[in-house]
């Protein structure tokens, strides 16, 4: 498992990393069989989003640090080095560039975006 991470760097810029997600088998949900799974991260807010076909934004941060795990359909995320991801279903984002120039979303599917975002702060 991976997950696709947007960060800042110290010059501003939004650059992208692929970060693997160690799992390690535990008991988890005795009497249930042993499972792989991760560490726990904090989370404060667990949100729904609908973005609708040809959605298209302006450059911008994150407002705050957020994972997003993509339900349907695609979006393109262009980081301001010029990298591009394309987020589709069971594709997790992590976003961490709330400073700087930020990046750009556009739908690319036909039909709407819907995503889970969980935010940590």
């Amino acid at each position: 498992m991976h997950y696709h991470h947007l960060y800042m760097d110290a010059g501003g810029e939004s650059r992208w990393k692929d970060v693997d997600i160690a799992l390690e088998v535990k008991t988890f949900a005795p009497p249930a069989q042993s499972i792989e799974i991760s560490e726990g991260r904090a989370s404060r807010n667990m949100l729904f989003l609908r973005l609708r076909a040809g959605w298209n934004e302006p450059v911008h941060p994150t407002p705050i640090r957020q994972t997003l795990v993509c339900l349907r359909c695609a979006v393109r995320v262009t980081s301001s080095d010029g990298d591009i991801r394309d987020i589709g279903p069971g594709d997790l984002w992590l976003m961490e560039d709330t400073g700087g120039r930020g990046h750009h979303t556009e739908v690319t599917s036909a039909d709407d975006f819907e995503a889970v975002i969980v935010q940590h702060d």
